[in-house]
């Protein structure tokens, strides 16, 4: 689909530092496109929608320099590989290459032969370099140009240490996805999960931290105690999370930064999900007392909880809307569980689900618009309403998916998918807001619990 834009606009960032103008190669000529044509966009609720096609040759270095992440030249093939999975998981674009794309040289990244690709059919180029610094860092460069017009759309510089070259590659990614598509980035976030192995009844549980698409994973426990539903603070620097340290079910803050975790609440049975308030300053849990669980806050610096929700029965899962204002949540109150919002203080509690089954592990998006949650009635299946309940959607349609997390943009959710049998193996996937765009996430051993980091800074 194509809509009406004039571009261009040179605007290089950085990671460590920022590109300059003068970094890049050759300073292409700024065109407008006149208002009567049209430059490439993207549709992303229209699953009939053809995936837009996109070249991506390998990204040319003007030196080969060999770094402590290897060759800059190797480094550019790997960049351009990991921006053609980036835009191909999305669900909405067919890259080409860098497999199988004539390789440029590095004169041509700002002056593309344009005639040459119009022979490819595709419809949009993503062109780029590697070069590496005097002060050891690296300059990643990043063009998107419209074939059919032979114009550029954008372009990104990014400044980053060598270890940190697929950070550059997601930031590319980000760039041209949301110049196509309008939507928000997401390829540069993290994702926080349980990695889990052995046999269903003796599970080692650890807390683990990967990028969006599986890679950079390390272990952050070393499973001598079971961990469950982690969750990102809104700075991403801390990761709240329940433990059975020395045999006490307890909630925990892992410090990123420094690798210590401290003590937050103890003696916590029935805690689920503990999910930071949109401002970092309040962690809400459940804790049962007398046999009775309710949902609670506390300040994310500890201090005494403060009781939100007393209804007779099971109150858990709760989960802030963005502006801090309204609480999701989950409560057997009515006879089997379902979901309710409330007043960020407790008060105003109004039920939202009414279709068949129960519902689950409420998340509301980052957008605001959406909650997403497990429905459970012939299998367990992630779903989507609004606020007020209206416009429920089923996402997935698999035995056991569960507990979804939402990307940065609100566009994707990260869930885990449970196997039927003895074993106790599950996974984690992603799927779009289409419905029709799930993938498993490759991580080394099974995961459960997925919890969607912000973007990072």
């Amino acid at each position: 689909m194509r809509a009406q834009i004039i571009a261009v606009a040179m605007l290089p960032i950085g990671i460590v530092g920022s590109a300059t103008a003068q970094e890049v190669p050759v300073a292409p000529p700024v065109i407008s496109v006149p208002q009567d044509e049209e430059i490439l966009s993207v549709d992303v609720t229209n699953v009939a929608a053809q995936d837009l096609t996109i070249l991506i040759p390998p990204m040319p270095t003007a030196q080969i320099v060999s770094t402590p992440a290897g060759s800059t030249d190797a480094l550019g093939r790997q960049i351009s590989q990991v921006i053609a999975d980036n835009l191909r998981n999305s669900g909405l674009f067919r890259p080409l290459g860098p497999t199988g794309v004539r390789a440029i040289p590095y004169g041509e990244v700002s002056a593309p032969d344009f005639p040459y690709w119009r022979g490819a059919t595709a419809q949009a180029l993503v062109q780029g370099f590697v070069r590496a610094n005097g002060d050891g860092n690296l300059t990643v460069g990043c063009y998107l140009y419209d074939i059919a017009l032979g114009t550029e759309l954008t372009r990104q510089g990014f400044v980053v240490r060598p270890s940190e070259w697929r950070r550059a590659a997601h930031k590319c990614s980000d760039t041209i996805y949301t110049r196509l598509t309008g939507e928000g980035p997401y390829f540069d976030s993290r994702v926080v999960y349980i990695s889990e192995t052995g046999p269903k009844n003796r599970r080692i549980k650890r807390l683990a931290i990967m990028d969006q698409d599986g890679a950079n994973h390390r272990f952050l426990t070393n499973g001598q105690s079971i961990v469950l539903t982690p969750r990102f603070s809104p700075d991403e620097r801390r990761i709240a999370y329940m433990s059975y340290q020395n045999d006490k079910p307890s909630l925990y803050v892992y410090d990123l930064a420094n690798g210590t975790q401290r003590l937050l609440v103890t003696n916590v049975s029935m805690a689920f999900a503990p999910r930071f308030s949109p401002d970092g300053r309040w962690i809400l849990f459940t804790m049962s007392v007398a046999g009775n669980a309710d949902v609670y806050r506390i300040p994310a610096t500890g201090g005494t909880p403060q009781r939100l929700t007393t209804a007779p029965g099971i109150d858990t899962g709760g989960s802030y809307s963005p502006d801090g204002s309204k609480i999701v949540f989950e409560s057997d109150r009515s006879g089997s569980q379902q979901l309710y919002v409330m007043n960020a203080d407790g008060s105003n509690q109004q039920r939202i689900s009414f279709g068949g089954g129960r519902y689950a592990t409420p998340s509301w998006s980052p957008r605001g618009d959406l909650i997403a949650f497990t429905r459970m009635g012939g299998g367990f299946r992630i779903g989507v309403m609004s606020p007020s309940g209206g416009g429920e959607k089923l996402l997935t349609d698999a035995w056991g998916d569960e507990g979804p997390s939402w990307s940065p943009n609100g566009r994707v959710l990260m869930f885990y998918r449970g196997a039927q049998g003895r074993e106790g193996k599950a996974d984690v996937w992603s799927v779009d807001l289409t419905g029709t765009n799930a993938r498993r996430i490759p991580t080394p051993l099974d995961g459960s619990d997925p919890a969607w980091g912000p973007l990072r800074p």
